[in-house]
């Protein structure tokens, strides 16, 4: 009755027989199915219709609180699922998403409308993909952009864009693996850019850099006077990313208090601001990303395995970058491209034997390693070709450490406390032991700087301006640490 009223034509089934007769002998927009039907599952019908490689999208019922018959149904390629008792809103929602998803990629004909097996959407030779996959020739040139920041032809790269490009259509939840530095941001990017929701908002949050008492506020949104400090009503994450893609980076670093309020989000769509007691329907799409092993996590009960069920329906895997050294090349020249354009100067040439010096480093740091010594290189170079500097050695004898733009403690402002440079290593005293040395020193690094940025931007009420000023920044100093670092920052002007 709801889809009637909404002008579709429909047509009901109450077996799995019954349904496949109906398929038979005619083409549809959309199936909506319950999980349990009198002679067998929902899954049934779903897994026909992939095998068969027809067009319409499945959309799954499943019992209220069924969080493992969703990620089945998802698995099975569920477009997208529904627990009862069905909020007819987010039916009405769902199902047109379903509806506009299959148009998109079957050309636009009334719903339920009989039409011929779509034929395989082949890129013309004469228009060949720079992303070096597969694509539809209609891809919109913004999801090629996305993909194309994926720098790398190599076997790893090209297999994680072929399967962004196959599973950015559906709305299952997306986890990024991989370790830090091999850019999982820019894989929840490129999804979001492929997908049905490129014209959405994508908001990407970093868990781990939250004050713990401001999650519940920043994920779900607050009235004004629900807390000190709040002076006006207020949006979460969730809200903000409405129609769009929620990005949780780094979600292993949430705590468990947090994980349980989160699964329920997500879960029933549906979230509570602090201060009222009612409930707003949310659409968004959540693809998470972490550098940690949440298989191991959950077994040592630090994180909560019904929500890894709930985001792992589907897994993408980034290669480090020890195990594509082949694409090091086009990395190299798509960073100094970068370096370029964000300097407004020319950057030196890089010669064959400063990428040979590369090739034989370790990297430990992934892209962003690699990236942070483009920018050292760049800086200490003189003259016309790039010159390399990997044991920071500047030939006068002395020890030259990474340029470290932040580790100076800033001067506060008049009634703030001045910012922390990085902790101390206590001074090597005989008798004493060695002292401590991070396992990861980029990763440290850049840790460091990431506090001192993010405290910054709190203080300026998240005025980049002001915050750069304190800090001895450029606004467009600020704007690419920002960007580097993952510092999820709420859209606005920056004066």
């Amino acid at each position: 009755m709801t889809l009637l009223r909404e002008g579709y034509q429909v047509e009901a089934a109450s077996s799995v027989a019954e349904a496949w007769q109906h398929l038979q002998s005619r083409r549809f927009d959309a199936v909506i199915t319950d999980m349990r039907l009198p002679d067998g599952l929902g899954l049934e019908l779903l897994q026909r219709i992939a095998q068969q490689q027809r067009s319409e999208r499945c959309v799954v019922m499943t019992a209220y609180g069924s969080a493992e018959n969703a990620v089945e149904a998802l698995k099975a390629g569920a477009f997208d699922y529904l627990t009862k008792p069905v909020d007819l809103k987010q039916f009405r929602s769902v199902v047109a998403s379903a509806v506009q998803e299959r148009a998109g990629t079957a050309g636009n004909r009334p719903p339920s409308a009989p039409a011929p097996a779509p034929a395989p959407a082949v890129t013309p030779p004469s228009a060949p993909p720079a992303v070096g996959v597969a694509m539809p020739a209609d891809t919109p040139d913004a999801a090629r952009a996305a993909l194309a920041r994926l720098v790398g032809e190599s076997d790893a790269m090209r297999a994680v864009k072929a399967r962004i490009v196959r599973v950015a259509r559906g709305m299952a939840p997306v986890l990024v693996h991989g370790e830090s530095g091999t850019g999982k941001e820019l894989v929840a990017r490129a999804l979001h850019a492929c997908s049905q929701r490129a014209g959405g908002p994508f908001v990407a949050v970093n868990c781990g850099a939250i004050p713990e008492t401001l999650l519940e506020a920043e994920f779900f949104g607050a009235r004004k006077g629900s807390y000190t400090g709040a002076l006006q009503d207020r949006e979460g994450y969730f809200q903000a990313a409405q129609g769009g893609t929620l990005f949780l980076d780094e979600i292993g670093d949430l705590p468990l208090t947090m994980q349980s309020k989160l699964l329920r989000a997500i879960q029933e769509r549906r979230v509570r601001p602090l201060g009222t007691a009612q409930e707003e329907v949310v659409d968004v799409r959540i693809v998470s990303a972490t550098h940690k092993d949440l298989q191991a996590e959950v077994q040592a009960g630090r994180f909560r395995q019904d929500l890894f069920y709930r985001l792992n329906v589907i897994e993408i895997r980034l290669p480090a970058l020890r195990d594509r050294r082949e694409d090091l090349s086009a990395l190299c020249e798509a960073l100094l491209a970068r370096i370029a354009e964000d300097s407004g100067q020319p950057v030196p040439a890089m010669s064959m034997q400063v990428l040979l010096k590369l090739e034989s480093h370790p990297l430990r740091g992934n892209v962003r390693e690699l990236e942070n010594l483009l920018h050292r290189a760049v800086a200490l170079s003189e003259g016309d070709v790039l010159q390399l500097d990997m044991d920071g050695s500047a030939g006068d004898g002395r020890s030259h450490e990474l340029p470290l733009p932040l580790f100076a403690a800033a001067d506060a402002a008049p009634g703030q406390a001045p910012l922390p440079g990085p902790p101390a290593f206590p001074p090597h005293m005989p008798g004493v032991g060695e002292p401590p040395v991070p396992a990861d020193l980029q990763r440290y690094l850049d840790d460091q700087e990431r506090a001192i940025v993010e405290r910054a931007l709190h203080e300026a009420g998240f005025n980049r301006t002001a915050a750069a000023a304190r800090l001895g920044l450029s606004l467009r100093q600020i704007r690419y640490r920002i960007a580097r670092l993952g510092i999820a920052v709420p859209h606005g002007d920056d004066e």
